[in-house]
Parts: C-alpha cells; structure tokens; sequence
C-alpha cells in the first residue's frame, strides 16, 4: 500500500526503560542497529500497526507498555534505488513513519525477539536516549534524528544542567550533523 507519492505507511517504536534508555534492536544477521519499525496493514490505524509489530519485533503486549507520546505528523525517508527491488522501482521511493515513544511497564524478561516466525532481530540492548546515529542505516539518520527529537519533549526532566546530545543536535565539535556526513 503506496501513497500517490510513493511511500509506505509505517510505524516506528522508541521503547523506554525506567532509566529513560531505549531499546535498540541488531537486525538479523547484520551489524546494524534499529528501532522496531514496521508497515501499517489496510484497515490498520497507526497505534494497531505499531501494538502489532511490537508484538512481532519485540514479543511485548499491549499491557507491557504504555504510550508515552507519538509525532504529530508523518516522517518520510527515501531508501536509495539500489536497496529498491527491480519490481517496485519507479514507483516505490521510502516510507513515511508515526513514530511512537513507549514506556515499557514489563520486565526486560517479557521481550521475546523470537515471537514469531520472522524474527527481525537476534540481539538487543538498552542504549542512551541520543543514540549514536552512525550505527543507523544512512538513509535513516534523518528521520530517527527528527523522531528523537520531537518525542525527546516527553522525557522527565532531570534537575541540573540538561544533557548535551552529543550524536544529534550538537554534533560535537564539528558543528551539527546533517547525517550526510561519512
């Protein structure tokens, strides 16, 4: 299911700890790192495609996370033609995303990666909120930095100075990132 511009609905799952850390999920059989994220199904409303694919992805229910917030608008991205199939080249160009940020109310025990038959991960971790965007897929960098900060408004503030988001906003010495860079 296209829009007429040629992106995918889908959904994208930031997953909070109690610690304000996220999970970070290694795809299988690769040495990259992502959100759960997935396609919204016809008939599906972004919060039954995002429940469905926490399920799939992570093994959590409905009951083991409560909705924190979510992006008020759609976040698109561009996967480049060669990452494309032949068959869906011309008309396919990305995704667009509802980004959701999740508390999880389980246990670190209630993720299962191997709830179903198609695993998308095979290892996970909880990482700092401002996760390190040259782990990400290049093609994604953009949309994960304005999902994280967008969503970033729902975390509880801390007392004393606010913490310097080092991989996305500020960049570092070098000035901030585009995620152009190589």
């Amino acid at each position: 299911m296209l829009d007429r511009d040629g992106f995918r609905p889908n959904v994208g799952i930031i997953l909070l700890n109690a610690h304000n850390q996220v999970f970070w999920g290694k795809r299988l059989r690769t040495h990259s790192w992502q959100f759960p994220q997935g396609g919204i199904k016809h008939g599906e409303s972004p919060e039954e495609a995002m429940f469905r694919e926490l399920h799939e992805e992570v093994g959590l229910h409905r009951h083991h996370v409560q909705i924190v917030g979510r992006t008020r608008d759609w976040l698109r991205y561009e996967v480049p033609e060669h990452f494309i199939r032949k068959d869906a080249r011309g008309h396919y160009k990305g995704q667009k995303q509802i980004w959701f940020l999740l508390r999880l109310v389980g246990r670190d025990s209630d993720m299962n990666l191997r709830a179903t038959d198609h695993p998308e991960f095979d290892a996970w971790r909880w990482n700092d909120y401002w996760v390190p965007l040259e782990m990400v897929i290049e093609f994604k960098r953009g949309v994960y930095e304005m999902a994280l900060t967008e969503l970033s408004r729902y975390l509880p503030r801390t007392q004393g100075p606010a913490p310097q988001n080092r991989y996305l906003r500020h960049g570092g010495p070098r000035g901030p990132r585009t995620g152009t860079e190589s």
